[in-house]
């Protein structure tokens, strides 16, 4: 009995600091969750890109191969554009996928901040030697 009275008189502070680590466990978590959600929805589409991709360069050499002997030349030399565009397009995209400013957001500003710290550095460097 006397432990159960001592807990009620201790735990209101304690009890607040459990329930505040909890909150903040269940937002990173949640963060991670919708990270991870994010990353499956991005290689997914990775995925499609690429399948795209190859099918529409295989149909542009199956187009070129054609092209000489079949007498519908500018429709095929339109389709073989419009192909060229989409590839440009999907490369594009696939590109943009690797580089995004969230990813090179910290090493810009440590670029910065090292660059900053460089050149201070040379400054007392200078003045220090003139």
């Amino acid at each position: 009995m006397p432990q159960g009275n001592s807990r009620p008189s201790s735990g209101g502070s304690e009890s607040n600091q459990p329930d505040t680590g909890n909150r903040e466990f269940e937002q990173v978590l949640s963060e991670v969750e919708q990270s991870l959600q994010s990353l499956k929805e991005r290689y997914e589409q990775v995925k499609r890109d690429r399948q795209q991709q190859a099918r529409l360069q295989q149909r542009r050499e199956q187009l070129k191969k054609q092209l000489p002997n079949i007498s519908h030349r500018q429709q095929l030399q339109t389709e073989l554009r419009q192909i060229k565009e989409q590839l440009e397009t999907i490369e594009l995209n696939l590109e943009s996928q690797l580089f995004s400013w969230g990813s090179l957001k910290e090493p810009f500003w440590q670029a910065v901040r090292f660059a900053g710290l460089g050149i201070v550095i040379g400054w007392i460097l200078k003045s220090c030697s003139a």
